[in-house]
């Protein structure tokens, strides 16, 4: 089985501000970030998409703890997104400060950029992220 979309081309496609997805040509469903199947009926026969990476947050936390070697990061909030296009995806939020952060996000509009973590002794190197920030 062949994969349409790897995760290196994802990543590199993040850095450019650019959310790749795979759209099923059997039921429509897309899926990001990419899979060897569709998310929703399990087919291997996707096209690459470029979406719109933008949507409504839908829930959020904030992380107070940082994993190894990224103590330096805390706070910060992750916020899970339903795209416009349809899939919903996790990413950091920008532009606020995490300790305020409350149950008022939810439902707010925003808009994906990206940013680079470095690697650590867990990863293959550095990696991009979608960075998510709020839309007035």
């Amino acid at each position: 089985m062949e994969h349409k979309l790897i995760f290196k081309d994802y990543n590199e496609a993040l850095k450019q501000n650019k959310l790749l997805g795979l759209k099923c040509r059997a039921c429509g469903a897309i899926t990001v970030p990419p899979k060897i199947v569709c998310r929703q009926c399990a087919s291997p026969d996707m096209d690459v998409i470029e979406l719109k990476g933008s949507g409504k947050i839908r829930t959020f936390t904030t992380v107070f703890v940082a994993s190894e070697g990224r103590e330096d990061e805390v706070p910060y909030t992750i916020v899970m997104v339903e795209l416009d296009d349809g899939p919903w995806i996790m990413g950091n939020l920008e532009g606020i400060d995490p300790k305020e952060a409350s149950m008022e996000l939810v439902g707010k509009k925003v808009k994906m950029g990206h940013k680079v973590f470095p690697g650590d002794k867990y990863s293959a190197g550095e990696g991009a992220r979608p960075l998510f920030s709020l839309v007035n």
